[in-house]
């Protein structure tokens, strides 16, 4: 999502502060199915969790498509409609194309305010109408050169069932139309993340099929003083638009390393660049994995906190008495006149929807197609199937003004039912979590064990009946997010009931509340704080409650 910048450090010229995202990009051979996935944190304060829906059309000449900024819902402009549009889920079409997003930010100076095309406009008027990623690319490069773009530098992650690519944008200034931009394609046995600072630097110009930008960025780049040397092979892309600073390495290509240690070799190499100690240093764009990368693995990523490595934040005084790998905003706070920080993981409390994409080529679009969704942090609640075929998208993913939306709660909204289960949790995490932590994967578990027969049948229907088996998927998928928030309502329940005023209930090993002979509930367990935190107590107060 958009990055607001704010000075952390005097030398520090811009930084993530209240929004930001994640994402993880597989290659087909790099995955342990064959499909080419996507990931993305959509991280944004205040912003509720709601799933993108477009029902595909047939347009008439003359008809306009308006366009509203993504994160202001301010009205940019309209742009004509096109002939011939998909159906969106989220962040993927009918053509298994998936588009998601991090913002860099980079030069402030080349926004262009009056552009009519933001960032998430962008996304969806694309998906809308791309058939493939290569077509969404030119599509995107298209629509900025002729509408302006109004957005700050982004990233976009642009798949779709055969290629994964990366393509990184900024713009040119007011009242100047079009982008400075490079896309490059992942080799299909690679992995590729981004979050919130630019990872494009040199690249090879003489590769014409996986290798695109606009021809006019060096010269662009020389006039602005931005890039000096006379030789164009030297051109970074990161390093003329969104160079380094402490932030942005520690709050954002921090994240990408972190990813890249659970899915490669040889990260320790980068791990003094993640800690912002060498910011002239480089990760690799891509890498190959140390092992072929399932769907778990990607979910893995998303909720990463750094855990067991160098920045791991669960055993410091930070995470409170019960290890919360999270922390209060803002990301910076004051101590006698000096300027501390806050560590940045994938996994935290501001996501407002999770997104994961396969896309698999060996399937009919309509079946290949598969969204995983969660409304919330996405180590706090479980990932539900939705296909990208489907004629309606279930009632609690969306946005329903005054019924359910930012400032309106419902029951009936993965985003409050979640968002209420993770607030209740993190105070207490390592007391509660484990409860939440189980039913989570037990549900998502269910899923897979349920999308064999499922795709199954709707193979067997799709070759004689290809409505039914849409019509298959769809009431599969509306089940599937229904169950979720039986379920969660129902672990919202027992995690109040087995640990009400910070005592814990008895359960056997079936989960079920032990009782008495008596038929009365057994007395609870009384653990009073965990021991480290039991002896920082000591230290600090001395012998202020020692017993005499």
């Amino acid at each position: 999502m958009k990055r607001i910048f704010f000075a952390l450090f005097a030398f520090s010229s811009y930084l993530l502060a209240s929004q930001a995202c994640t994402n993880i990009i597989v290659g087909k051979n790099a995955s342990a199915d064959g499909s080419v996935m996507v990931s993305y944190n959509a991280d944004s304060y205040g912003m509720y969790g709601n799933m993108h829906r477009h029902i595909g059309s047939t347009h008439q000449p003359g008809e306009m498509r308006k366009i509203y900024d993504w994160d202001t819902n301010r009205y940019c402009g309209e742009i004509p409609q096109a002939a011939v549009t998909y159906n969106v889920v989220g962040q993927m079409n009918a053509n298994q194309v998936s588009i998601t997003e991090t913002t860099f930010g980079g030069r402030e100076e080349l926004v262009d305010p009056k552009g009519i095309m933001d960032y998430g406009s962008l996304i969806y008027v694309t998906l809308e109408r791309a058939t493939s990623a290569r077509d969404a690319i030119k599509i995107m490069t298209d629509l900025v050169a002729q509408y302006g773009y109004c957005s700050e530098g982004e990233t976009f992650s642009i798949c779709d069932k055969d290629e994964a690519w990366i393509m990184e944008m900024i713009g040119k200034g007011p009242n100047n139309k079009g982008a400075n931009w490079v896309a490059i394609r992942i080799p299909d046995d690679c992995v590729c993340t981004h979050a919130n600072q630019s990872r494009i630097t040199t690249f090879n110009q003489k590769d014409k099929r996986d290798v695109m930008f606009s021809k006019d960025m060096i010269k662009f780049a020389r006039e602005k003083g931005f890039f000096t040397s006379k030789v164009d092979a030297d051109f970074s892309f990161r390093d003329a638009f969104a160079p380094n600073d402490f932030g942005a390495v520690r709050y954002c290509d921090a994240r990408a390393w972190s990813i890249f240690n659970l899915l490669c070799d040889g990260m320790e190499q980068y791990l003094d660049y993640a800690k912002g100690n060498d910011l002239k240093g480089r990760m690799p764009l891509y890498m190959r994995p140390n092992h072929k990368v399932t769907l778990q693995d990607v979910m893995r990523g998303m909720r990463d906190h750094y855990e067991g490595t160098a920045l791991d934040i669960q055993n410091e005084i930070g995470a409170g008495p019960y290890n919360m790998p999270y922390r209060p905003t803002p990301l910076s706070f004051d101590v006698d006149g000096k300027k501390y920080f806050n560590e940045r993981p994938v996994s935290t409390q501001q996501t407002s929807f999770c997104f994961i994409g396969q896309m698999r080529g060996w399937l009919p679009n309509e079946i290949g197609g598969l969204v995983w969704w969660t409304n919330d942090d996405s180590n706090m609640a479980p990932f539900t199937p939705l296909y990208c075929c489907v004629t309606d998208i279930p009632k609690c993913y969306q946005r329903i003004d005054g019924i359910q939306d930012d400032v309106t709660f419902s029951w009936e909204s993965a985003f409050w039912l979640q968002n209420t289960v993770s607030n209740m949790v993190y105070p207490y995490y390592s007391k509660m979590y484990p409860d939440l932590s189980a039913k989570k994967l037990a549900l998502e578990q269910s899923y897979y064990d349920a999308q064999i027969r499922i795709e199954t049948e709707a193979r067997t229907q799709y070759d004689t009946d290809p409505k039914l088996a849409v019509s298959t998927l769809t009431e599969y998928t509306l089940k599937s997010a229904e169950r979720m928030m039986t379920e969660w309502d129902r672990l919202m329940k027992f995690i109040i009931v087995k640990h009400n005023d910070m005592a814990e209930k008895k359960t056997d090993e079936r989960g079920r509340f032990t009782k008495t002979e008596h038929g009365y509930v057994e007395a609870p367990a009384r653990p009073g704080y965990p021991e480290a935190f039991r002896k920082q107590i000591v230290k600090e107060t001395g012998d202020k409650y020692l017993m005499k």
